[in-house]
């Protein structure tokens, strides 16, 4: 173990959420994320299920960004017994922060719920969360040094990891690990999620250095994605069009990222006259809002055009008819709204939050319009209304899907088919483990890739580097 490098895969093992890797080497314990499974039935099974190792053991958490599918399980980490140091950018430990104390507050709803739910049925019983709002507390302790890019970290004697720009969401990072023992060098980049190139609030993803092996996202491994500017444009038409038609637009919206750059749109949109000034815009996330807040603090992830926009003095989160709405009560109010609203919610798959409340009351209105503009996973709500359910059943209620639904692909915050293929180009690794994607998906890129010898790790699989 002192000498030698192994790896082991603990989540997103074909499969999209739940990413979680373990490296063994120098004596060390180092897990790169420990994310929520999210998807069908929540996945509750999965995320309760014991790790596949002793939580306890763990040295290091390398956290390459703070998306749900990422960071969500360090609470339970955490909770399990860890008492090592969590390895993070400065923007993804603040967004992290509120991610994790967003996840354990829906544990405690939904564990309230079911609780409710067997006292309907006359059966006494305590359903535990997850995790709870301490326990995210408690693991906020362990965020121990913050990770620059570019800036090599010292883990152990010979180890050492290095976080370079993925550009995917504010402080996303890939991580290199490099261990040298006796005149001999490993080098393992873990790409984390891989940004777009050339989008208007993050700088583009830095490609890897040289390594040995790579661990590689395969969201969009299988297709390409359409380019921007046709996006926006669709997606001033579809607002024009649900306003002509009378009706609302909900857009389920993830809070990190996708909300910052529709925002961002819709603030050029009516600084350019395409779209109507007096439009009323509510963005109903308290995890959206703070986040936003967050972005704002962090130009040093921006591109220069963002930046250069602020010192002007022109906030491009900041449109004259955007309303925050933190208070429960406030996303209720809405609900009265009957037309020529832009409601944005979360969660982007529709899998909770508040968005749901909003599909319910507007999803069987000819008049309003559900546009999606983020990946849907599969058993998701937002992946059955994209594939055309005539209804769905929201809150026990069956609700007819009469809305005009439109799925726009172009801004997706991962990289595309040919955009991971010029990163792994850059990486020149010998050896690819496939994760973080479906099946058909990986296969497809497998098939694309040269020069390597591709793996596709199953849950609990372990290889030696």
């Amino acid at each position: 173990m002192w000498h030698t490098m192994k790896i082991s895969f603990h989540g997103a093992a074909r499969g999209v959420t739940g990413s979680c890797y373990l490296v063994e080497c120098a004596g060390k314990r180092i897990l790169v994320d420990c994310g929520l499974y999210q998807g069908g039935r929540e996945l509750d099974e999965e995320n309760a299920a014991p790790f596949g190792f002793d939580a306890g053991a763990i040295d290091v958490v390398l956290l390459t960004h703070a998306h749900l599918d990422h960071c969500g399980r360090i609470p339970l980490l955490a909770r399990r017994g860890f008492h090592g140091e969590v390895i993070t950018t400065a923007a993804s430990r603040e967004l992290a922060r509120i991610v994790m104390l967003d996840a354990a507050y829906l544990q405690e709803e939904d564990a309230r719920w079911r609780a409710k739910k067997l006292a309907r049925r006359g059966k006494e019983g305590y359903a535990e969360p997850l995790y709870d709002r301490l326990d995210a507390l408690n693991s906020l302790e362990f965020f121990g040094r913050t990770a620059a890019y570019g800036q090599v970290l010292e883990l152990a004697p010979g180890l050492a990891a290095t976080f370079f720009d993925a550009g995917h969401i504010l402080g996303s990072a890939s991580v290199l690990l490099e261990f040298a023992a006796h005149g001999q060098t490993r080098r393992v980049v873990f790409s984390g999620d891989i940004g777009n190139s050339g989008r208007p609030l993050l700088r583009d993803p830095v490609p890897p250095p040289t390594c040995d092996a790579v661990v590689m996202e395969t969201t969009y491994g299988d297709r390409l994605h359409k380019p921007l500017a046709p996006s926006v444009e669709e997606l001033y038409q579809a607002i024009d069009d649900t306003f002509h038609r009378g009706g609302n637009v909900i857009i389920p919206t993830f809070a990190l990222e996708r909300t910052q750059e529709v925002l961002y749109y819709l603030h050029a949109g009516m600084r350019s006259g395409r779209l109507r000034a007096s439009m009323q815009v509510f963005l109903d996330s308290p995890m959206a809002i703070s986040a936003t807040e967050v972005f704002r603090r962090h130009t040093e992830c921006f591109d220069g055009e963002t930046v250069q926009a602020l010192v002007r003095g022109d906030d491009p989160f900041a449109l004259p008819g955007l309303h925050f709405t933190r208070e429960s009560s406030e996303s209720m109010a809405l609900n009265a709204i009957s037309g020529g609203a832009v409601i944005l919610a979360g969660s982007g798959m529709a899998t909770g939050g508040r968005v749901r409340h909003h599909l319910k009351h507007n999803l069987w209105r000819e008049n309003s319009s559900v546009i999606f503009v983020g990946f849907a996973a599969q058993g998701t709500l937002a992946r059955r209304i994209i594939d055309g359910a005539k209804s769905v059943t929201l809150f026990g209620e069956d609700i007819p899907v009469r809305a005009r639904i439109y799925t726009i692909n172009g801004f997706s915050a991962h990289a595309d088919r040919d955009e991971l293929l010029a990163w792994h180009r850059h990486s020149q690794a010998p050896r690819t483990f496939l994760v973080h994607g479906e099946e058909a998906a990986m296969q497809q890129f497998a098939a694309q890739l040269k020069n390597t010898r591709v793996e596709m790790p199953m849950l609990g699989q372990s290889y030696d580097l």
